[in-house]
């Protein structure tokens, strides 16, 4: 008996020396994962400033690159985020030791009005004397759409590259057909002709509100885009369509022809012509730094100022809770309190790039945002790609509002959905469901039975209320009426570039815009070196990222027209049912 529970103490002392032994050998591992790429870059003497658009990829927020596709042996994707990408160009264009900017666009990712504004930087760039060149091989919209800033485009002379330069497109989905297959009756409550949220689920086909508004607000990002395009290589918009309705570009000297590249060149032709802008022999001798390098390098905090603009990004999806890779409400709450209290913090930016979602959390940021304001601290908000639905009502009374010409906004209106599948479970499954109550509607968001007709004026009144609250909250922030409100809301979603005709939005402008604006509100402030910019929340660590990987997963409709539906739904659960929501439909990306 001795020998067994000495034999007993021995195993459990054997697995807890493991279990520590592994425990701290997990997180030595995962710290020198995290310690990957964390070294400074150096700036040679006099170089090129390389822009590789296939290699980074622009984001809200900077944020650590991904340990496991450098341990993989994968090519690296660099997040930069925008403000810092803009720092490094406005600060390359003023020096002396970058003497020119080489850009390869192929492959260029990020949101539409990121896009947007990287553009817009180049641009300035360009103005202050100094050059651009970029060369392609794949042409996209966004790749073509950044190129045309150059002063120079070159394009390969090699057969065989795919042209994606064709136009806009998005895709609708409809699922009403194969969930009557399915015995699903989808119940939607909503105000607003245009919210089209949910709608994919009630109908086979778009309505005509519908697609209205969609094809206004590709048309309208579109024409953002192609008449800047139109300016840089001076030729007319009408021409530009043309060439893309008619197929004009197929081949590298098509683009020759039409006017879209400058010359034709193979890849030792490119590099003798690089040598020869940079009064090298040799391509060897050449001195580049990458952008995400030079951004590190440019990116620090001014610590000395005592004023401060408070940067807080709200992206994402606006839900409940206080999840840490979204806009959480109590989380966010939290947040705009501590810069409430923060004595230092004179002004601040409300970057948003959220497509809405929850009422309740949107509520709780924008009363936060209230009582920044009433201590006298002005607010500007500053659009990304959305600030629709909760992205606008948490934004609506700022200060001033600057968007991008592509941002899409507006969408104030709210719906809510329960999803009836008691004909799935009876003609399909075969089960029976019988109900229990203490109430006759007990079971009304249970999902297994049709709403009956005073439930569905219940739901309807709720709704009805809070787009009330909404047109009223838009109302007064824009200093308009509600019933002018109305009029433009309905849950239309709108460009910015529209926005800005209907009253809904200040400014077309950038983040560095908005910070530029905030800074000058402050009292006694001369240029953006006299106060610090800081950002909130900070961005995840490589840790804290690595964690949050273990309990996520990658998008089962990842680069299928179904992607946007799943990440503008990925939060909806059965607990949800009857929860009423302000966010967009979809989600769009532009490549």
């Amino acid at each position: 008996m001795k020998e067994f529970v000495k034999m007993t103490l021995a195993t459990i002392a054997g697995l807890f020396l493991f279990g520590f032994v592994a425990f701290f050998l997990f997180f030595a591992m995962v710290g020198a994962i995290a310690s990957i790429g964390s070294s400074q870059p150096v700036m040679p003497r006099e170089g090129v400033l390389q822009i590789n658009m296939s290699t980074m990829t622009l984001t809200e927020q900077t944020q650590e690159e991904d340990p496991f596709a450098s341990l993989a042996g994968s090519g690296t994707v660099t997040p930069v985020g925008i403000y810092s990408a803009i720092k490094a160009v406005n600060a390359a264009a003023t020096d002396p030791a970058v003497k020119f900017i080489y850009m390869k666009p192929d492959g260029a990712s990020g949101g539409i009005a990121q896009i947007e504004e990287f553009r817009k930087a180049l641009e300035n760039f360009r103005n202050s004397g100094k050059a651009i060149v970029s060369y392609i091989e794949n042409p996209s919209n966004a790749s073509y759409y950044l190129a045309s800033v150059s002063d120079k485009i070159y394009m390969t002379s090699y057969e065989g590259g795919m042209n994606m330069f064709s136009g806009l497109s998005s895709q609708m989905i409809f699922l009403k057909d194969i969930l009557d297959r399915l015995g699903v009756n989808v119940q939607l409550i909503r105000h607003g002709k245009y919210k089209s949220a949910g709608e994919m689920y009630i109908r086979n086909s778009a309505s005509p509100e519908n697609m209205e508004q969609n094809t206004e607000m590709i048309e309208s990002v579109w024409n953002s885009w192609a008449v800047e395009i139109a300016q840089s290589r001076d030729i007319s918009v009408e021409d530009l369509n043309a060439m893309l309705d008619n197929l004009e570009l197929n081949f590298p000297s098509d683009f020759l022809e039409k006017g879209l590249v400058d010359e034709l060149f193979t890849r030792e032709e490119l590099q003798q012509q690089l040598c020869d802008l940079y009064s090298a022999s040799r391509f060897e001798d050449i001195q580049a730094i990458q952008l995400p390098d030079y951004a590190k390098l440019k990116d620090v905090e001014n610590f000395k100022a005592k004023k401060k603009v408070a940067v807080i990004y709200a992206e994402g999806n606006i839900v409940d809770g206080d999840a840490k890779q979204e806009v959480a409400g109590d989380r966010f709450a939290k947040i705009i309190a501590d810069v409430r209290k923060d004595s230092t913090v004179k002004a601040v930016v409300l970057r948003v790039n959220s497509p809405g979602g929850s009422v309740l959390a949107s509520e709780k940021i924008k009363a936060e945002i209230d009582l920044i304001q009433k201590r006298g601290i002005p607010v500007i908000a500053s659009y990304g790609d959305y600030a629709a639905s909760g992205g606008y009502w948490i934004s609506a009374n700022c200060d001033k509002i600057y968007s991008n010409a592509t941002t899409l906004t507006g969408s104030i209106g709210v719906f809510s959905m329960i999803p009836d599948i008691s004909g799935t479970l009876k003609d399909k499954v075969h089960v029976n469901i019988t109900p229990v109550n203490s109430n006759k509607h007990a079971d009304m968001y249970g999902m297994m039975r049709p709403l009956d007709q005073a439930e569905l004026d219940y739901m309807q009144a709720s709704v009805e209320n809070i787009y009330e609250k909404f047109t009223g909250l838009v109302a007064e922030g824009r200093d308009m009426t509600v019933p002018a409100v109305d009029e433009i809301a309905q849950g239309r979603v709108w460009t910015g570039a529209e926005a800005l005709e209907i009253g809904l939005v200040d400014e077309i402008g950038t983040i560095e815009d908005a910070i530029i604006y905030a800074a000058f509100c402050i009292d006694g402030v001369q240029s953006l070196n006299d106060v610090q910019i800081t950002a909130y929340p900070k961005p995840l660590t490589t840790m804290e990222l690595l964690l949050e990987s273990f309990g996520g997963g990658e998008s089962v409709f990842a680069g299928t027209a179904f992607e946007g539906i799943e990440t503008a739904f990925k939060n909806w659960s059965s607990s949800e049912s009857g929860k009423v929501y302000a966010r967009l439909p979809y989600e769009f990306s532009i490549r």
